[in-house]
This record gives structure tokens, C-alpha cells and sequence, in this order.
């Protein structure tokens, strides 16, 4: 008679601070061996109040502090700001600055999906990979230099347009970088489908049925590869996308693997629609008056950020500034399929399940847990919650 062996459950933490994540985040991994059995985590470290501090300044000021929420998107949260404005307030920007605003954004997602490939490389241990798309980012970043002025943070949004015009030479620019661009895309398409060593660290790593994602609520390119078609540049257009609308790229495979497709994929989808703007440009002025008082009124706009669906909900009370401002992201969205599909694979996997979401802890952390001391009342005035603050920092808790 054989004797009866127990299994032990492991907890392994991971973060906040760890070499695999650039960003502050706590997860808790039950492991059996090297198998993942449960999952969970801890956001909120890099909460800066964003939204409360929305609350205290004007309609315009709140476009520079919006483009602050993340650096990788930050003409994406500024463009969903400024639709959310203009449509409280009754108002349309020109066909013209709705154009360039488009091409900044679809700039932007080159940008992004650069970045991500060269991370995804990197986690997965092929730093050539991650060299040489980090290298052709420079170029698209370069070009959003040029435009605005700007290599991150671009300012280009007004409330009522952009403050930033597209000249002949700078189309040109354009073109020629896009063109570069196109090139080294093909030849970084045929490397992620044919690499023996990245095909193994992303091929069935991080399962997601179409089912899955349905249910877990996930967004972009991580909806998108396990079949999910939806892309609100498409589903809903918004800004110039009705007059340059983008093919969307979908994907079956529901694994890593699959969302690196669908991103690269989605680069020659950027290429084309960004020379189709710069060809057919229409003319017109880049600004609309905008009142200095917003009338009384609530409304919520999506946009497709590069990580997907980016929804912005705004509240005016008639007056200079905004009553309420909520932010959801991407990446908040798209966490549950991490804790989901991560269990049942090797702890090895982990930062290319967590890469393959594209996840931004900045732009996700929109609040914060505080557990009060026994007896203390669960619901706090904002008083309450600055005076605990301080109390606490000063060392009289």
C-alpha cells in the first residue's frame, strides 16, 4: 500500500518591483511545482489622482494634464478628452484638424506596436529582436518630433481642433519614414512567423478562446487574436475615420503568438490609411471658437487606443471646469485574461502572458485601496482621506 503524498500549494510574488515588469504591479502566483494554480494582483502603486485633479482645472488646462495619463498614448487620451469636450459642448473641429488628428493617432499606434514587439522580444529573451524595432521606433518618433515638437507628449489637440498644420515638406518626411518603415516590417512579419526560438516561447502560451475573451471583456489586439471582431475605429468611428476607415485585422490563434501577428499585421494597416490622409488632406481651417463655460451635461466617448478600447465620461455642471472626469483603459480591461489564462502554465510563461497584453500600470491605476483601522467608518469624505494621508506620511498613524 503506497502512502498518501500531499501536494503543497506555493505562493510565488512577483513585484512591485521586478525585473520582468518596468511599472509597478503585485501579483501572487499559486504554483504546484513549476505549474501556475491560481493568480492574482495588487494594482494602484502609481495612482497620481489624475482624475480628481481634472476636477480643479479649466476645460483647456485639462489637455495637458490628460496627455499625462501615458506617455505611449498620450495624443490618444487628449483626443478622447477633446471629443468629449466638444461633444458636451455642442461642437464639431474641422474636417481638416479631425484628419490630422487621425494621422497623429495612427502615427502614435506605429509607435506603440514598435514598442511592444521589441518588449515582447525582450521578455521572451530575443533581444535582437527588441534592438531592431526599438531602432526603427526612432524613426516614427523622429517624424511626431517633427510634426509637433514634441517626441512624447505632442500637444497637438485644442479644444475645437489642433494647433499643428501638416506642410508639403513634412508630408514628404512622412512618407519617405513610412516607406522605411514598411520595409523593416515585412522583414520583422516573416522573422515572429519562421523563429524557432520565438514561435516556442509564444505558441500556445496564454490560450484564449473567442468565448474567453467575450466573457472576460477583453479589448484590441488581445480581443482581436482569438477572432473577437471588434475595433471602434470600424464599429464606431469617431474623429476622421469615417472618411479614412481602417480594414480590421483579426486573428484565430488566441495566443501570444497570435497578438504579435495582429499587431504587426496592423502596422501595414497604419502605413496605408497615414499616406491616404497625406494624399487627400482636406483643406479648411484647424480650430473652432470654443466657449470659455461648458453647458450643463454628462457624455462618453471610445476611442481605439493601441491597447483598445479607451473610454473617457465627463460631467459639467455649466461652469469653467469639469464636475466629474472617469477614465477607463485598455489594459484594466484586458487583466482578467492574464489571471485566467495563465493558470495551468509553467512560471516561465508569465512575462509573455502578461507582455502579450501590452499592459500600461500607469494609465490603469485609477484608484487606490485604503484599509482603514479597525472600527473606522468604510465610507470617507475626501477630508477624511487627505487628513489620513497626511497623518500618515508624517508618521502618526
Amino acid at each position: 500500500m503506497q502512502p498518501e503524498t500531499k501536494t503543497e500549494e506555493f505562493i510565488i510574488p512577483i513585484g512591485p518591483q521586478h525585473p520582468a515588469l518596468k511599472e509597478p504591479g503585485h501579483f501572487e502566483f499559486g504554483v504546484d511545482g513549476e505549474t501556475i494554480t491560481s493568480a492574482s494582483v495588487r494594482l494602484g502603486y502609481v495612482h497620481r489622482g489624475i482624475e480628481k485633479g481634472a476636477e480643479g482645472r479649466n476645460w483647456a488646462q485639462n489637455l495637458y494634464l490628460v496627455e499625462r495619463v501615458c506617455g505611449i498614448c498620450s495624443h490618444t487620451h487628449a483626443t478622447v478628452y477633446a471629443l468629449t469636450v466638444e461633444k458636451l459642448a455642442g461642437i464639431e473641429a474641422p474636417p481638416r484638424a479631425q484628419a490630422i488628428r487621425e494621422l497623429v493617432l495612427e502615427l502614435e499606434r506605429v509607435h506603440s506596436h514598435l514598442l511592444w514587439l521589441g518588449v515582447v522580444g525582450h521578455e521572451g529573451g530575443f533581444d535582437t529582436l527588441f534592438m531592431y524595432s526599438w531602432r526603427d521606433r526612432e524613426i516614427v518618433m523622429d517624424l511626431l518630433e517633427a510634426l509637433t515638437g514634441n517626441r512624447v507628449n505632442y500637444s497637438t489637440n485644442v479644444l475645437g481642433g489642433v494647433k499643428h498644420d501638416v506642410s508639403p515638406a513634412q508630408a514628404d518626411a512622412i512618407r519617405k519614414g513610412i516607406d522605411t518603415l514598411e520595409e523593416r516590417t515585412h522583414h520583422y512579419l516573416n522573422v515572429v512567423m519562421v523563429d524557432s526560438s520565438f514561435i516556442g516561447r509564444t505558441k500556445g502560451v496564454g490560450y484564449m478562446t473567442k468565448e474567453q475573451a467575450n466573457a472576460l471583456g477583453a479589448v484590441g489586439p488581445t480581443a482581436r487574436a482569438s477572432g473577437v471582431a471588434r475595433d471602434l475605429r470600424i464599429n464606431a468611428p469617431y474623429a476622421a475615420y469615417p472618411q479614412y476607415p481602417v480594414e480590421m485585422i483579426t486573428d484565430t490563434g488566441g495566443d501570444v503568438f497570435a497578438r504579435t501577428v495582429v499587431r504587426v499585421k496592423e502596422l501595414f494597416e497604419c502605413y496605408r490609411v497615414i499616406r491616404q490622409i497625406l494624399d487627400t488632406l482636406p483643406a479648411g481651417d484647424l480650430t473652432v471658437k470654443f466657449p470659455r463655460k461648458v453647458k450643463e451635461g454628462e457624455a462618453l466617448v471610445r476611442v481605439e487606443a493601441p491597447r483598445g478600447e479607451l473610454m473617457y465620461y465627463i460631467k459639467s455642471a455649466g461652469g469653467e471646469n469639469p464636475e466629474r472626469v472617469k477614465i477607463r483603459t485598455p489594459t484594466l480591461a484586458n487583466w482578467g485574461t492574464v489571471l485566467t489564462t495563465v493558470v495551468g502554465h509553467k512560471l516561465a510563461d508569465v512575462p509573455m502572458i502578461l507582455g502579450g497584453i501590452d499592459p500600461c500600470f500607469s494609465c490603469n491605476d485609477r484608484m487606490i485601496t485604503v484599509q482603514p483601522a479597525t472600527g473606522a467608518e468604510r465610507h470617507w469624505t475626501w477630508e477624511q482621506l487627505r487628513r489620513y494621508g497626511i497623518a500618515q506620511y508624517a508618521g502618526d498613524r
